[in-house]
């Protein structure tokens, strides 16, 4: 995406995941903040790190920073400045709230027919577009809290703000399809995500499954609604996650085990039927798995080629993938924090340059010069340490 300039006047999660997609890709992302403040992720913390939050600068990396107030004449000039050089606009202001500034979409068309113009809302904006747009409240509305936890226990939040990330990979998307519209028509358009519809759309085998019956799944804690053994299983120090997908694998599981007659007895012969008798399944599983540890059972089981793995924790989770040859983590540098790397690979060509997170206004002056010369083209950003 070399050459695509993103101007991003999103905050907060799911607008500034995707534009740091964008600039992982290789485009130019101007993120336009408030004097003084800024994103608001900046005062997220603790973590801190030595210039913001631990929050703000995992989904801000490789962007360049310009501060304006939109309330200001001369600013809101810059900003309109700045949608006329711009390929693709994302923000996630309240539905209608950027019409004031000459931002909405309708306006900013007339200044760039082009621009591929990204809203980015929590529910949409129809009916729901006067609803503040919360990752958490959407996980109780869109019914995913429903369905996770316990079986006997309380609705329970995914352990991140999950459908922000959905929501943002799925504007990411958008703008990429959209673009090559854009290339075959000369035509911009307006691209809108909202966060009820991705969480809809990711629900995936369950929403199928209330389409399909007419009744809503529940929560199963860890176990899978259409397979067994599909689950966490207690071993001697930890729980160790099994998915068992056919039959020949939970023949290949119960030889590991020495639970030799089980795949003959009726009650677990099939998928089926091991769904049904899941409880008696689970004690005998247990009963052996309980004699060794779960790093010695992932070892052993692996080897066999069955699916399963002992439950980590974040830093286990880190350490495993590099294990593995991943390389998960990548080095912004000036000395800011480490960063989880993009998880695409191109055989064609590498990844962009990584950066860090900008400092509030960092590059205001940059982006004005760029603005009032047309034919300067915006270099590469410059590292701290060289303007030091």
């Amino acid at each position: 995406m070399d050459g695509v300039v993103v101007a991003d006047f999103s905050r907060v999660l799911a607008g500034p995941y995707a534009t740091m997609l964008l600039a992982d890709l290789g485009a130019t992302v101007i993120k336009v903040e408030r004097p003084g403040t800024g994103d608001d992720t900046r005062t997220w913390g603790p973590p801190w790190t030595e210039h913001s939050s631990s929050y703000f600068e995992s989904v801000n990396r490789g962007k360049r920073s310009i501060a304006l107030d939109l309330g200001d004449p001369q600013d809101r000039a810059t900003a309109h400045d700045l949608v006329r050089r711009a390929d693709v606009l994302v923000e996630n202001f309240k539905p209608g709230s950027l019409a004031r500034h000459g931002l909405d979409h309708a306006a900013a068309r007339e200044l760039n027919p082009r621009l591929i113009y990204t809203s980015i809302s929590g529910f949409g904006s129809d009916g729901g577009a006067e609803l503040p747009g919360y990752d958490f409240v959407v996980q109780a509305l869109g019914g995913l809290m429903s369905i996770t936890g316990e079986a006997d226990g309380p609705p329970m939040k995914a352990g991140v703000a999950l459908v922000d990330v959905l929501t943002g990979k799925d504007a990411a998307l958008g703008i990429m399809a959209a673009l090559r519209h854009r290339e075959a028509t000369g035509e911009g358009q307006h691209v809108e995500v909202n966060l009820l519809s991705s969480l809809l759309a990711s629900l995936v085998n369950q929403m199928s499954g209330l389409l399909t019956t007419g009744t809503a799944p529940r929560r199963m804690g860890n176990r899978h609604p259409s397979i067994a053994p599909y689950e966490t299983l207690r071993c001697e120090d930890a729980f160790l996650a099994v998915a068992v997908g056919n039959d020949g694998q939970f023949r290949k599981l119960c030889g590991a085990l020495g639970l030799l007659g089980l795949p003959d007895d009726e009650r677990f012969a099939t998928n089926a039927q091991r769904v049904a008798h899941r409880d008696e399944l689970v004690r005998q599983l247990e009963n052996v798995l309980g004699a060794r540890t779960a790093a010695d059972w992932q070892e052993r089981l692996q080897g066999l080629g069955i699916a399963c793995g002992q439950v980590n924790d974040l830093a286990q989770a880190v350490h495993y993938a590099e294990s593995l040859g991943l390389r998960p983590l990548v080095d912004p540098g000036d000395g800011a924090t480490m960063q989880v790397r993009m998880p695409i690979d191109f055989s064609a060509h590498g990844s962009a340059e990584v950066t860090p997170p900008p400092l509030l206004g960092e590059h205001g002056k940059e982006v004005l010069a760029w603005l009032e010369d047309h034919e300067q083209p915006l270099s590469p950003i410059a590292s701290r340490r060289n303007q030091q």
